[in-house]
Parts: C-alpha cells; sequence; structure tokens
C-alpha cells in the first residue's frame, strides 16, 4: 500500500465512509481516524499502529453534536469545562453509553471524548456525521507526528492516505479529565493546563498519570520514545557522563556547546512554553532521524503547559529505566 499526502477532504471523508482509516490533521498532533461506531475499522487502528488492545481510544466529535449522545450522566463540571475548552485540546473521560463499542474503549465502562479546534478535521466530522476514535498516527509508544511527513514516513504502507493540514499548532496531546465521585481528576497533562482546569472549575484537581491497565489513552509509563535512547538532566553533567559519544541536545532556552555534540535543538530562547510544547515532538523527529547516539535533554520549568512537557520527556526515557 502506497501512503499519498494530499488536501483532499472528500477523499478522507469517503474512506472513512467505507470503514477505512485516514490520518487526519489536529491541533494537538495529527491523529489515525476510523470510524468509532465501525468495530472492524477502529480494530484497523489498532493492527497499523501495533496499539496494545488494553489502550483505550479518544474519540472525536464535531462542534455541535450532543456530548450525551455518547456518554451519560455527564457531571455539571464536565459541561463547564467543555463551555470553557471547546473546541480545543481537552478530552473528557465519562461513562459511555452502549452506542460506543467496549473494542474503543478497551472494555472500560468510560470513554473519553474531544472536539478538536482544527479546521481540517472539523470539516471531515461534518461531512461524515459520524464520531471517530483517533489516537496519534504513529506506531504505538513512539515519537506522535505533528506535520504530515511524520506520518508518511511512521506508517508509510500501512495507510493509504495522510490529509496534509500542516504543521499541529500545539504540538502536544489534548489534556483528560475525568470524574471520580464527581472530583476531577487529570489523567494526562496536554494542551490545557491543570491551572486553567482549576481557575475554572473553582476547586483542587487531582491527578492520576500512570497505570499499566489504563482506563484512559496516554497513561502507559513508556510512551512518546524514539529510536535513540534519551537521558534527561543537567546537560553539564550529562554531557560528562556521555564524552565520547555522538550527542544530541535538546534545551529549553540555552545553547550549549561541546566538542562531542552533533545537533542542538533549542526549544524556545525567549523561555515561551507554548512555543517549547509546539517544537518538542519535531525535535524528537529531527534527532531520530540524525546520526546521534544518544539525545541529551533537560526539563522545562514545571508549570503550565510544561507540566506536560516534563511529562512526555519522562515517558520518552522510561524505557531506559
Amino acid at each position: 500500500m502506497h501512503t499519498v499526502i494530499g488536501e483532499d477532504v472528500s477523499h478522507a471523508v469517503a474512506l472513512l465512509r467505507m470503514g477505512e482509516i485516514v490520518a487526519l490533521p489536529t491541533e494537538t498532533v495529527y491523529g489515525l481516524a476510523a470510524n468509532a461506531l465501525n468495530e472492524q475499522a477502529v480494530a484497523k487502528i489498532y493492527e497499523a499502529k501495533n496499539r496494545p488492545s488494553f489502550n483505550p481510544l479518544i474519540i472525536h466529535l464535531a462542534p455541535d453534536t450532543p456530548l450525551n449522545k455518547y456518554a451519560h450522566p455527564i457531571p455539571v463540571a464536565a459541561y463547564k469545562l467543555a463551555e470553557a475548552f471547546w473546541p480545543g485540546p481537552l478530552s473528557l473521560l465519562l461513562p459511555k453509553l452502549p452506542i460506543v463499542p467496549d473494542l474503543v474503549t478497551a472494555g472500560s465502562p468510560l470513554v473519553a471524548i474531544r472536539k478538536p479546534a482544527h479546521l481540517l478535521m472539523q470539516q471531515v466530522l461534518e461531512k461524515t456525521d459520524l464520531p471517530l476514535a483517533a489516537p496519534s498516527a504513529n506506531p504505538s509508544g513512539y515519537i506522535s507526528p505533528t506535520q504530515a511527513e511524520h506520518v508518511q514516513r511512521q506508517l508509510a504502507g500501512k495507510i493509504s492516505y495522510v490529509l496534509d493540514g500542516g504543521p499541529s499548532q500545539v504540538g502536544l496531546e489534548s489534556t483528560i479529565v475525568g470524574f471520580q465521585e464527581k472530583v476531577p481528576v487529570i489523567y494526562r497533562h496536554g494542551g490545557i493546563t491543570e491551572e486553567a482546569i482549576r481557575q475554572v472549575l473553582g476547586t483542587n484537581v487531582n491527578t492520576i498519570l500512570h497505570s499499566s491497565t489504563p482506563s484512559s489513552p496516554g497513561m502507559l509509563t513508556s510512551h512518546y520514545a524514539p529510536k535513540i535512547p534519551l537521558y534527561i538532566g543537567e546537560i553539564p553533567i550529562l554531557l560528562s557522563q556521555f564524552s565520547g559519544k555522538r550527542i544530541g541536545i535538546i534545551s529549553f532556552q540555552q545553547l550549549y556547546a561541546h566538542p562531542d555534540i552533533q545537533q542542538v535543538d533549542v526549544l524556545s530562547r525567549s523561555g515561551d512554553l507554548l512555543e517549547a510544547a509546539s517544537r518538542l515532538f519535531p525535535a524528537l523527529h529531527q534527532m531520530d532521524q540524525s546520526q546521534v547516539e544518544v539525545i541529551l535533554a533537560e526539563k522545562v520549568p514545571d508549570h503550565g503547559i510544561g507540566k506536560a512537557i516534563n511529562d512526555r520527556l519522562s515517558r520518552a526515557q522510561a524505557f531506559l529505566k
């Protein structure tokens, strides 16, 4: 199968209606989409990604689709968050209705639902008039794609079409929020910050970010990982530890110099965390295509979207532990 990049929304819609899988742009990352109500189509997502069957998917809805068509009951706090952040990079984990296949939720009684902000994705959702299951369009556990070319390189021969919507603006996956006994819980840090969620709800928010048997997408310990080993710490100390290796550096603001450094990617010289978030996955992709032997990275300030950046870095090196 030849994997084509194009801008034909009608072609993407036709493939989805036929039960095929298509890579689609969103403001977070590119998603590998299928009709969420068609179990055979959803199974193709798991197969193409080599995704564990116990790892649930997010379903995406058009802006005007009622939330209670797929979930019930819905806490008042969920409606508040939806009003504040939809369309946008927020997923709500809610009790699913029987219309949602168990394969989508990996057998969980909860389903993650999002209304994306990307205009092309919205057009596809409106024209198909379907909920679309769409995890990131990459092999399971690998770096999420933020450009059509990332998808084509990673899933070549496994899907026929990538709808090109340009680089993803947010560059990190959605924040996932659920509710335990009506208490809001963050299951994954992402494009909406914990601080913003607290401000809307006027209450504290719990976090449950890791699980080997996840009820929410994005909870596996090892994820978003390049093929080249990645280490996190203080760059000067790491440079001395890996002296003699071909080294790639991913730093927040500072430009480092060292004879062994082959490649450097500074996420934001101005210290802008939003810019750093949008550049993280492209930097990891670029490092993974380079000739470096190790990638050395430093954490960013751990507030706002910085928490999501640090989360992705930690999971990218988790396979080393």
